[in-house]
């Protein structure tokens, strides 16, 4: 899969602006920044689900700096206006997410930078090469534990559990000859657990591709400071898209609370 140079992503408004980030493997990575109260303010970085870009979290963003944060969000590579480039489920995506992560930290004098990742964006905030984002605080929204179940899931709630069963291992051990590591690397449940900030982890009752039995295992593995919130109605890509204001309410009293930081 690869992707890369959409036309969905909306030119910034000042005070916010846009600009071009480098990830580690040298790809340019677009991303918003919209400035805080001050150049100390804490910050949040959003990241986004597969096929979607910055555009996807620009209304949470813009909701966030209006109580004073800090934000940035991206496109990671093979998506929106970053370069073109194979997805891999959030292994290196992750560079994308710490290069964002490092920039927003710098701009802000090393204040508090708590991160929002969605989905593939919750991946790849948790399996980089260097474990997780050292972030002071994290929510973790319709995130997979790991990709065999991924996969599995996606093609059990389009097709049917056993067909998934079937071709789940035809696909997920396509991540060697693709990536060069095997599926069990691919696991943010497993990665979880070496990050020991403040976490909330957000799933669906009515995610067919994220269970809520899943949602809770990845819970259960966090071990540092932990809240679940399990929305009753929706499917995947509700949960992924949340911003009504119950969502609001939890992740604003969530963030107040992890980051310690008055606005």
């Amino acid at each position: 899969m690869t992707g890369g140079a959409h036309s969905d992503v909306a030119a910034a408004k000042p005070p916010a602006r846009d600009l071009m980030i480098r990830s580690k493997d040298g790809l340019r990575i677009a991303a918003t920044f919209t400035p805080g109260h001050d150049n100390h303010a804490p910050a949040i970085l959003l990241l986004h689900g597969v096929g979607g870009s910055r555009q996807a979290v620009a209304n949470n963003a813009a909701w966030l700096a209006s109580l004073g944060y800090a934000t940035m969000t991206i496109d990671f590579r093979g998506h929106g206006q970053s370069d073109i480039a194979t997805r891999t489920f959030g292994l290196r995506e992750a560079l994308d997410a710490r290069a964002a992560f490092d920039w927003l930290k710098r701009r802000q004098n090393g204040a508090p930078v708590a991160v929002i990742g969605i989905s593939l964006g919750g991946a790849a905030s948790l399996i980089g090469e260097d474990g997780p984002l050292p972030a002071d605080a994290l929510v973790l929204q319709a995130v997979y534990p790991d990709i065999r179940h991924a996969i599995a899931n996606r093609i059990g709630s389009r097709l049917s559990a056993p067909i998934g069963s079937v071709l789940e291992p035809l696909l997920s051990y396509q991540s060697f000859p693709r990536f060069g590591v095997w599926p069990s690397r691919l696991s943010p449940l497993d990665a979880v657990r070496q990050y020991h900030g403040a976490s909330l982890v957000i799933g669906g009752v009515q995610d067919r591709s994220t269970p809520p039995n899943e949602t809770r295992a990845l819970f259960d593995a966090v071990p540092g400071q932990r809240q679940i919130w399990m929305v009753q109605n929706g499917d995947h890509g509700a949960i992924c898209a949340l911003s009504d204001p119950s969502y609001r309410s939890v992740v604003k009293a969530f963030l107040a609370k992890a980051m310690a930081v008055p606005l």
